[in-house]
């Protein structure tokens, strides 16, 4: 049985972070693997997506980019062909019956909405997408549709945790040259290494583009292999591949 987790700031939409209980997919793939991109059957993939849509928006269009850990959004007013899927990290929409979908291992899985206005986002926030903007660039897109930032609120899913989640000084070095300010994300590991806390880092950016309501779930995709899949855990225990699991939101038809 598939229950997605929800966030309250998020109520009044249709939403839903899904981890990997509830499919049909087996072996090291088991559950609700909706990667398309992974060595999952296809058939077993295509039946997890439908049961992700009927467990949010029952009879709603899925609608999917082509992730690149990008700080790119899209507009969408139906779903894309599967090969002409832009290659973006983020979408939004203002039309009803459709479900807005983003995949994540690990990265930060982020959904908005304006309610008032109509419009809905989601995000996939990777390191790179991050620091580059993907939130911004989500926010900007929502306000081409009729959003305003001061009325948006978002809900930041299951994600890697600071305790999982462990960097070189180089690529802390990143963020704080960005902004010295970001020094805040990162603890001391061992020798040469850091803690990052991307959660906190996506919240933050999300406070700094003027979006006065977010929730942050606190789930730790890495940490709890039953509920979710994870790219660093899956590396980590050598598997030769990890699922893909997904977050939802949309506009009732």
């Amino acid at each position: 049985m598939i229950e997605p987790y929800r966030a309250r700031a998020l109520a009044a939409v249709p939403h839903g972070f899904l981890g990997r209980r509830g499919g049909v997919s087996t072996g090291i793939l088991a559950g609700l693997n909706v990667g398309l991109g992974s060595s999952d059957d296809r058939a077993a993939i295509v039946e997890n997506r439908r049961r992700a849509v009927g467990a949010v928006l029952p009879g709603a269009s899925l609608v999917t980019v082509h992730q690149v850990h990008s700080a790119e959004a899209v507009i969408a007013t139906g779903p894309f062909a599967e090969d002409a899927r832009p290659h973006a990290d983020a979408l939004v929409t203002d039309r009803p019956g459709l479900l807005l979908g983003i995949l994540t291992a690990d990265c930060v899985p982020v959904l908005l909405a304006d309610v008032q206005a109509g419009v809905v986002g989601a995000a996939h926030a990777g390191w790179k997408g991050a620091l580059g903007g993907v939130t911004d660039a989500t926010v900007a897109a929502m306000e081409k549709l009729g959003a305003q930032r001061d009325r948006i609120a978002a809900a930041i899913g299951p994600c890697i945790a600071r305790t999982s989640y462990e960097v070189d000084d180089t690529f802390a070095a990143r963020f704080e040259q960005a902004d010295p300010a970001n020094e805040r994300f990162f603890t001391p590991g061992r020798s040469g290494h850091q803690q990052f806390d991307i959660e906190a880092y996506v919240l933050s950016r999300l406070a700094m583009a003027g979006i006065r309501t977010v929730e942050a779930l606190g789930l730790d995709t890495y940490a709890d292999p039953e509920a979710f899949f994870s790219f660093r855990r899956a590396t980590h225990r050598g598997e030769p591949d990890y699922g893909r699991e997904i977050s939802l939101i949309g506009l009732p038809a």
